[in-house]
């Protein structure tokens, strides 16, 4: 059985900035600070829900694909700033989603910061919408699979808002989370148990994930301030819709970008499928058994980080043409982190992180919120176990004539992206550098 799991999550965590609040950081026990007194009950846990419905969305596919491009235009943006010599994963759509459920809440230069960010070219309630066209779309039933012994596709995106209990957040702002990110706002004690706390979100993480990101907020960086947390996450599984024969893998030589010469498990198939060979790179689109395809991509000339810093978002709309396509694929499997933060604040995003500047008050009516920190963390594991692979050549039945034969081969440093078919909406992209 050819397994793929990946599992990504963004957390952005809100702090208060008020002065009370800043005593409150020195002496988390101080009776001057405390939840603000609201109507709303407090337990640790509620989960405080509007009595609004998760909204229907109805957007055109026009409007899906402007912020799918700015989705992938993001995640090029982050690539660039943060790719360096080791291998490397991002999730576009997660840290965008994210980013846009804290969008509702800015105003002024920190909104459009954001918007900036985000490569926004839809009104601010389509971008929600879509958003949520885009959730329903990825949590859709999976396409049946003929009766073998692969597992079912699986997307399984989750977004969850925390809030500290008792604080007055606005209704407007509770709404657009609950009507098109499903997320209604569960309640901790950030004030009295930020470590409690901090287990409780990390628990959601790991339960969304299947335990693939573990630790996501590390200790401390929820604390006495923290007023609310916002967190998305995704976790992806399927087979490929033609698997490799795992008697095909053989150890093969992989260039370093150092030019050092290594050995590594290479997988080897033989399939019609797309590819394309340009002036900047060379590209093979592998399907998977169910709604969603990984390219693998390698330099034409130069290196991989000449590539990384060369490639557009136009140049991802590749026209692909069928070929009979030898492939030659190392498998690999990593965890990675990324420096959220400081890579959102090298692309621009910097008044929301400046507790002078942030104007978050579609959140609250006090101009009190700043975001105090952002983590992203992912895991990708891409090999072959069992033999599957005969019931993957029958994509060629039906063909009047042979088609044009390629080789691609990944023996060197190389780029991949995993995309939802339908929406086309860039769900991962990561560099491999070292297949080991």
């Amino acid at each position: 059985m050819r397994r793929l799991t990946i599992a990504t999550v963004v957390a952005v965590l809100l702090a208060s900035c008020g002065a009370a609040d800043e005593t409150a950081a020195t002496n988390p026990s101080t009776t001057s600070v405390g939840p603000t007194e609201t109507t709303v009950p407090f337990q640790t846990g509620d989960l405080v829900s509007l009595d609004v419905p998760r909204q229907t969305p109805s957007v055109t596919d026009a409007e899906i694909a402007a912020v799918v491009r700015g989705d992938a235009a993001l995640g090029l943006d982050l690539l660039r700033v943060a790719a360096g010599d080791e291998n490397l994963m991002i999730s576009p759509y997660s840290i965008a989603t994210a980013l846009s459920m804290l969008y509702p809440g800015a105003k002024g230069q920190t909104a459009d910061e954001i918007a900036a960010v985000l490569h926004l070219e839809v009104p601010d309630e389509t971008l929600h919408a879509v958003r949520n066209a885009i959730e329903a779309a990825l949590a859709a039933e999976p396409p049946s699979i003929p009766s073998d012994d692969r597992e079912p596709f699986t997307i399984r995106p989750a977004n969850s808002a925390w809030g500290q209990g008792g604080y007055p957040f606005l209704d407007e702002y509770l709404e657009v989370l609950a009507t098109q990110y499903g997320a209604g706002l569960r309640l901790l004690d950030f004030v009295n148990d930020a470590g409690g706390a901090t287990e409780t979100i990390n628990g959601w993480v790991e339960d969304a994930t299947e335990d693939r990101i573990k630790d996501l907020i590390p200790e401390g960086a929820i604390n006495a301030l923290t007023r609310l947390v916002l967190a998305n996450a995704i976790w992806f599984k399927a087979n490929w819709a033609d698997q490799f024969d795992p008697e095909m893998t053989t150890v093969d030589p992989f260039t370093l970008a150092t030019g050092e010469e290594i050995s590594v498990p290479t997988m080897h198939g033989n399939i019609l499928t797309g590819y394309v060979a340009n002036d900047l790179l060379e590209a093979v689109r592998l399907p998977y058994a169910g709604d969603a395809a990984m390219v693998v991509a390698v330099p034409k000339t130069g290196s991989l980080a000449d590539l990384v810093n060369a490639i557009t978002v136009d140049d991802l709309g590749i026209e692909w043409e069928s070929y009979q396509v030898a492939v030659s694929l190392p498998s690999f499997e990593f965890e990675a982190e990324l420096a959220l933060k400081a890579a959102l604040q090298e692309l621009g995003l910097a008044d929301v992180f400046d507790p002078a500047r942030a104007d978050l008050t579609g959140i609250t009516a006090a101009r009190e919120l700043f975001v105090s920190d952002a983590f992203h963390k992912t895991f990708v594991a891409v090999d072959e176990t069992g033999t599957e692979a005969a019931a993957a050549t029958a994509v060629i039945v039906g063909l009047t004539a042979a088609p044009e034969p390629a080789t691609f081969t990944a023996d060197q440093p190389f780029l991949f992206w995993i995309e939802h078919s339908s929406t086309g909406e860039m769900l991962f992209l990561g560099q491999v550098t070292d297949p080991r």
